[in-house]
């Protein structure tokens, strides 16, 4: 659509001139011969740009270009003027006009080009403000959308918070956990409940990723466990005694949720009145530490993550505990606030801080700097369950 353009001058015949090579040259165009008729047209027309004479009759160019610019700031305004008013020319730009031309204008294709610069100028201050506003707009969205995610994370975090265990003590075996989220939603978890007949399980496992996604698949993996125990306490399956078949059923449920999300795992029950511990593995590292007196030392086994293959299979292993034992199981995060060189270095170090602490994670956390960092690269899950003085 041809801009359309207003040209005020009271000379009819410079008026007339411009009007009809503006409008060979495709340009709506109104006129007017004084200020006043000016700002009647302004009023009642869709006008894109002005062209203006400085010395007319009645209002002066001056204080028509000043109502010009306090109604729309934005109006391209081209000054037509004579020689001997240069001051008024400099008043003019410094009032916001696009541009001036002395009379006579011998060139209209001059003309045509200052109006096309001003016009230009126009639609690009349009097109930056348009943008400013979707930016604005697009801002706010998103610190709208930003301020409902973190309150639904901060909801998240209270309910996963509201699945972790309180401490627990059972035949005389304590158990207790600390865990430092990298985000405000964790991919770790862990878990411990007694079962009867003198058991106690409990088990640590670390999603692959991090954040909401991660921290669903916590919210399945209680939801596994409680929906066991319930059987148990029915008489309806005893799965949960047997670690093996836990990761079993734990793998077999996370790739029928179709999450594309896996973790690795470890999963053990002890015998409280045997003292023996049965244990299954899938993928967990590190592995657990056991201390008694003589020491530290990592359990052994090995297994495939939970969750990536349908044909996944689970040893069971089986060890005799002493009569004071703890036993600490971490998430890998743990190894990555380590500032050791090799792996086997921070296995190393590992033992020696779990063998200083006697099993406590206070101490494994003020050792390894766990509490103290404002921002982990992992999450960084402890557990201890413990009997007696190591």
């Amino acid at each position: 659509m041809a801009a359309s353009v207003l040209v005020i001058d009271d000379d009819s015949a410079v008026r007339d001139s411009m009007v009809a090579y503006l409008d060979d040259s495709g340009y709506q165009v109104f006129s007017a011969e004084t200020a006043a008729q000016a700002l009647q047209l302004l009023a009642a027309e869709a006008v894109d740009a002005v062209i203006c004479d400085l010395k007319m009759p009645g209002m002066h160019g001056i204080e028509l270009l000043e109502r010009i610019k306090r109604d729309r700031p934005a109006m391209p305004v081209v000054v037509v003027s004579g020689a001997g008013v240069m001051d008024d020319v400099v008043r003019a730009l410094r009032l916001g006009a696009d541009d001036f031309l002395v009379k006579p204008i011998l060139d209209m294709e001059v003309l045509q080009h200052a109006l096309e610069k001003a016009l230009q100028r126009a639609r690009l201050e349009a097109d930056n403000q348009a943008y400013r506003d979707h930016l604005e707009k697009t801002n706010t969205e998103l610190k709208r959308g930003l301020d409902e995610l973190r309150s639904d994370q901060q909801a998240g975090r209270q309910a996963q918070l509201r699945m972790l265990p309180d401490e627990l003590e059972h035949d005389g075996i304590v158990c207790e956990h600390r865990i430092f989220p990298s985000l405000m939603l964790s991919g770790d978890f862990l878990d411990y409940f007694e079962l009867g007949d003198h058991k106690l399980a409990f088990y640590i496992a670390d999603v692959s990723g991090h954040g909401a996604s991660s921290a669903f698949v916590t919210v399945l993996l209680k939801n596994l466990t409680y929906r066991l125990r319930r059987n148990m306490q029915r008489g309806s399956s005893n799965d949960l005694i047997f670690p093996a078949q836990v990761l079993a059923r734990t793998n077999s449920e996370l790739l029928a949720s179709e999450l594309e999300k896996h973790l690795t795992m470890f999963y053990g029950v002890i015998d409280t009145r045997e003292l023996t511990l049965k244990y299954s593995v899938g993928g967990h590292f590190p592995m657990p530490v056991l201390l008694d007196g003589n020491g530290a030392e990592f359990l052994t086994g090995r297994g495939m993550p939970v969750g990536l293959f349908r044909e996944a299979q689970y040893e069971e292993h089986e060890i005799q505990l002493p009569e004071a034992f703890a036993l600490l199981l971490f998430s890998d995060g743990i190894l990555e606030i380590m500032q050791e060189a090799t792996l086997n270095d921070k296995e190393a170090l590992l033992l020696k801080v779990a063998a200083m602490s006697h099993g406590d994670l206070n101490t494994i956390s003020h050792r390894l700097g766990a509490g103290e960092l404002t921002e982990v690269p992992d999450d960084i899950a402890l557990m201890a369950v413990r009997r007696g003085a190591v």
